[in-house]
């Protein structure tokens, strides 16, 4: 059995999900519901088409956020709820045979599912797939920041999320201007007129609703109605023997409670932070667990040991595009995540950015052989051992807390920033502002969380507190 994870590669979005996670059981979900009219013969067609039941206990409906699956009679926690045979996914083999052959090594199974969308939808009626097609959210209905306005991505200017948005729209368009050429070349002239707002969105479409499987990626009509909750510990599996993907409810849901909302049924697309969820599916969390902050320091021009410290770094950490804990000489980028506890031992605060400070308030090349010495002689990982000269170490966190109190002065003042409630705004740019709230505040309770932990590792230190040090440490 294979755990099937939504797909996040920094593409797009969906609907806005709010829903309060702090706590399973407090969980209320403050939405609308009514059966959609509109799907009422999408289950019996997609059942058809697979040859298969895929759910008897599940009815497509809408609420505040959009298309979502209702319990439409009881279900106990353990039951399988809904069975996708791999016969009805969409994966990039679906691409047509004339346009893969002409597709280069360097497009990846986004944009080759986004193709397959774009020949789906050129077909219109005409194609095997209509009736899913036509179910997909319309570009106005997507909040994803690769579609905000230059304007409203100063609202999160702060976060990672805004360079990562950026990168991610240069990537479609190169996509795209490879993908171009291929498609002028399919016959009837289909999409001599298609545009890179077209492909985005179907891009778009892929990185919201597609998850990893055994082919790279897969559109799984009806599983990707399901809303998102963190907490859920219900989540898609892949079953290779049976060829089908599945998900086995992780709670009672009742059918005549549509009124109280627990007969929406949630499962958890992934373990994301809010920047995640806002980059790829286009909704956030007013609390998300999950939240977490990219952290950029480096060694200043003007430190005499500035090329020492670098090699040193370099030594015992080779930099690797995509880890958050490398280093660079450009830079070096570590995540934080939420500290539960000032008293505990500071898990969330990564160890390699406490031994990226410890060498930065190095000042002199004995103290950098020192630490590289010591390396060596225990598990090779350098300056991760608490440093023997109290107040360098003192000094080194000292360093690392005003670096976080400097992003969290920023983070305050992006979020007193954000546009007013009057005049009132358009109901889009209200929404985008809420989320760019959720995303700053997550963070900032991140940092807050580490801050506290920084400031109480000092303060013991600084007493000589010896009990509390050994739990610290």
């Amino acid at each position: 059995m294979l755990l099937a994870v939504r797909f996040t590669d920094r593409c797009c979005c969906l609907h806005r999900l709010v829903v309060c996670l702090s706590r399973r059981l407090k969980v209320s979900y403050q939405v609308s519901h009514c059966i959609d009219k509109d799907c009422d013969d999408f289950l019996p067609w997609l059942e058809q088409k697979a040859g298969v039941e895929i759910s008897s206990v599940l009815s497509i409906g809408k609420s505040t956020y959009g298309r979502s699956l209702f319990a439409s009679k009881s279900i106990q926690t353990g039951d399988c709820i809904l069975k996708v045979p791999y016969n009805v996914q969409i994966s990039p083999d679906n691409v047509p045979s004339k346009i893969s052959s002409l597709l280069g090594d360097g497009v990846g199974n986004i944009a080759k599912l986004a193709v397959v969308i774009l020949v789906e939808q050129k077909k219109g009626q005409d194609s095997e797939w209509a009736p899913y097609i036509n179910r997909l959210p319309q570009p106005g209905e997507m909040h994803s920041t690769i579609f905000w306005s230059e304007s409203e991505l100063e609202m999160i200017q702060k976060s990672s999320v805004y360079q990562e948005t950026i990168n991610q729209k240069a990537q479609i368009q190169k996509d795209f201007l490879a993908i171009k050429p291929v498609l002028n070349h399919f016959s009837e002239n289909l999409f001599n007129d298609i545009s890179l707002k077209e492909f985005s969105h179907a891009c778009a479409l892929v990185g919201s609703r597609a998850w990893g499987s055994t082919k790279g990626l897969s559109l799984i009509p009806f599983a990707d109605f399901v809303n998102h909750d963190g907490v859920s510990e219900s989540v898609l599996l892949g079953d290779e023997d049976k060829q089908l993907s599945e998900v086995i409810a992780d709670r009672d849901y009742s059918p005549g409670e549509q009124y109280l909302n627990i007969s929406m049924v949630l499962i958890r697309y992934g373990k994301f932070p809010n920047a995640s969820l806002l980059l790829d599916f286009g909704f956030t969390l007013p609390y998300n667990i999950y939240d977490q902050v990219l952290i950029q320091v480096n060694i200043p021009h003007h430190d005499l040991l500035r090329t020492l410290k670098l090699e040193l770094l370099h030594r015992h950490c080779l930099p690797k595009i995509g880890d958050a804990n490398s280093y660079s000489s450009m830079g070096n980028s570590f995540t934080i995540k939420e500290v539960r506890s000032a008293r505990g031992k500071g898990r969330g605060i990564p160890q390699s950015l406490r031994a990226f400070a410890r060498i930065f308030c190095c000042t002199s090349p004995q103290e950098l052989s020192d630490l590289a010495m010591e390396a060596a002689q225990n598990d090779g990982r350098l300056a991760r051992r608490p440093l023997k000269n109290w107040s360098r170490e003192i000094q080194a966190h000292q360093v690392l807390l005003s670096w976080i109190n400097q992003l969290i002065n920023e983070y305050n003042t992006s979020i007193k920033s954000l546009p007013s409630a009057t005049p009132p705004l358009c109901q889009t740019l209200s929404l985008r502002k809420q989320m760019a709230r959720d995303l700053h505040t997550g963070e900032l309770r991140v940092l807050k969380s580490a801050a506290a932990w920084l400031e109480n590792y000092c303060a013991t230190l600084t007493t000589k507190n010896y009990p509390m040090i050994q739990k610290l440490l």
